[in-house]
């Protein structure tokens, strides 16, 4: 191959250019001159026709196609039968290439072992390098051998060593339990086995993201795989897990319930919280992963990734009139956050968990945020213990990774009631003040009607460290809603009034309230930031990311602080 150059280097900066890019390419390389002279070559002689490829190497070519094909065919008829994809196309559709694998021959002396069920290596997702491990199905399904989990520990390590996210995908039946393996004392239970997996999970996590999809039923100590990923997602129709199978629920406490009423995807989407994403099918799971890195940085303190700046799907002018002028009407959050994010950014999280509050990232002006909103359309956007736990959980992924947040803020507060105070509405409420108030990503907090009592505590209000409080016309802030403040203040007095009477003095009262909070005097006395027009809030907040972008953190001396998420 010849390398034409227009600035003729020195003979010794052209040999070495040569020499490196003969390593490279494969090839000899020669570096030419505009008059066609040659300056230098690559020193080494590239013969083709002294290529040889000798019986060992094809033996080990060999070898290694084997491995590649995965476990036997009852295996490749049982993932068929289940209508789920041989790991190497699962990966086909993830991944632009994979660059290299790693623990191939792991086990190879056992033919009924490739791999030892689990591959691991490097692959590249829109130029970036993700790290992966993919459970192989069709070899022992997918359980989980001392090889395997020797690997996926590596793994892990040089992950975090390189900088870069971890893939895994997870379809495995657990610890491989047979009377061979359990006769090689391989329990997963001592110092640098399968504990050793979730304890890297837990030291990882914050370091790079680790992101988790479920293919497959994931049994007992395994299934913590899929939980410790800062993102699950889990496959309709497939997938499950649970602390205990079905037959082992049966047997130890007497209760007869199958796969997915025990731990299916609409279980973890809707009760437990667990699942961040459902999706129909595999080609689905590929595309989420893909989406869902595109907001993600490669590491925790690595720039984000951004794309094109577009405007957002609907006019951001047309805001105001999206909201109600009544404080307890509904409308949907999603017409407002789809006026002030771009075009086809909006990628929500926990969609049908705790939906009296949406989670998800988009992107402002071409660059990724966290947005944290209350939902007027379901439970009047009230704050309830799996809410408060949704939230903050999802405050404290964006704050470990860098991701800014933008609140929108229109609750009437924390619900009240014996039913949440067993449910823990003051112990799980305090985890979303709590990561509110330990958040140093720039944070921005948008009232876009009503922040009553302790939810604009949760939701970042002034005292919460924001980096912005703004409100709109319809913003409404007070301790507590007009009803309550009524019943607060004149409960004894509103007992010995007749009908008439108490709502006449109710309404009344109501109207006083009114103008206690006013938003226009609240401003004036500098409660909140800056009051703006609706249609001005998307390119405010565009240019107050952009004026953050580069805010510093702030140590603080202690290990760390005692509310655990």
């Amino acid at each position: 191959m010849e390398i034409r150059v227009d600035a003729a280097p020195d003979e010794e900066t052209a040999r070495v250019i040569a020499t490196a890019l003969a390593q490279h390419l494969g090839r000899p390389v020669e570096i030419v001159g505009t008059d066609g002279g040659t300056l230098a070559a690559d020193e080494r002689e590239w013969d083709e026709s002294a290529a040889v490829v000798t019986e060992r190497e094809d033996r080990l070519r060999e070898d290694v196609r084997t491995i590649l094909s995965g476990g036997p065919d009852r295996g490749h008829e049982k993932i068929e039968e289940l209508g789920k994809l041989f790991v190497r196309d699962r990966l086909d559709r993830i991944f632009d290439d994979i660059a290299y694998e790693d623990g191939t021959f792991a086990r190879f002396t056992d033919e009924d072992l490739p791999a030892d069920g689990l591959l691991t290596g490097v692959g590249h997702i829109d130029g970036r390098q993700v790290f992966f491990a993919a459970n192989d199905y069709t070899v022992k399904a997918g359980s989980l051998g001392q090889m395997g989990v020797e690997k996926e520990i590596r793994l892990a390590e040089r992950a975090v060593e390189a900088g870069a996210p971890i893939l895994r995908l997870i379809d495995s039946t657990g610890a491989r339990l047979n009377a061979e393996e359990r006769g090689k004392g391989d329990t997963h239970m001592d110092r640098y086995r399968g504990g050793r997996m979730f304890y890297n999970q837990c030291i990882h996590s914050g370091q790079v993201p680790q992101i988790g999809v479920l293919y497959g039923p994931d049994i007992a100590g395994s299934a913590y795989t899929p939980v410790f990923c800062d993102f699950l997602i889990m496959v309709e129709g497939i997938s499950g897990m649970a602390i205990a199978s079905p037959r082992i629920v049966g047997a130890m406490i007497g209760e007869d319930v199958d796969m997915q009423a025990l731990g299916g995807p609409d279980v973890h989407a809707t009760q437990s919280g667990s699942a961040d994403l459902v999706v129909p099918d595999e080609d689905a799971a590929a595309a989420a992963v893909r989406d869902l890195l595109s907001y993600l940085p490669q590491h925790y303190d690595a720039d984000l990734p951004t794309r094109e700046p577009a405007a957002p799907r609907a006019n951001p002018n047309g805001l105001d009139a999206v909201i109600p002028e009544a404080p307890n009407a509904a409308y949907d959050v999603h017409d407002v956050i789809e006026r002030l994010v771009d075009r086809d950014s909006w990628f929500e999280l926990k969609p049908r968990f705790a939906p009296e509050i949406v989670t998800g990232f988009a992107r402002m002006n071409g660059r990724p945020v966290g947005v944290v909103a209350n939902q007027p359309d379901q439970k009047s956007g009230a704050i309830f213990p799996d809410s408060a736990e949704k939230a903050a959980e999802f405050v404290w992924i964006c704050d470990a990774y860098g991701i800014p947040l933008v609140y929108l803020c229109d609750t009437p507060g924390f619900m009240v009631g014996s039913k949440v105070e067993r449910e823990g509405i003051l112990q799980r409420g305090r985890k979303f003040i709590y990561a509110t108030s330990n958040a140093q990503v720039p944070k921005f907090c948008v009232i876009t009607r009503k922040a009553y009592g302790a939810g604009i505590y949760a939701m970042c209000g002034p005292a919460f460290g924001a980096d912005a409080t703004l409100a709109l016309p319809s913003a409404e802030i007070s301790v507590m809603g007009p009803d309550a403040a009524v019943h607060a203040l004149f409960g004894g007095d509103l007992e010995d009034m007749e009908p008439d009477e108490r709502e006449a003095f109710i309404a009344e009262v109501k109207a006083e309230f009114d103008d206690f909070i006013d938003v226009r005097a609240q401003a004036a006395t500098m409660q909140v930031d800056e009051l703006l027009p609706a249609g001005d809030l998307r390119e405010q907040l565009v240019r107050r990311l952009h004026t953050f972008a580069d805010k510093r953190r702030t140590e603080r001396d202690r290990h760390h602080g005692t509310v655990l998420f």
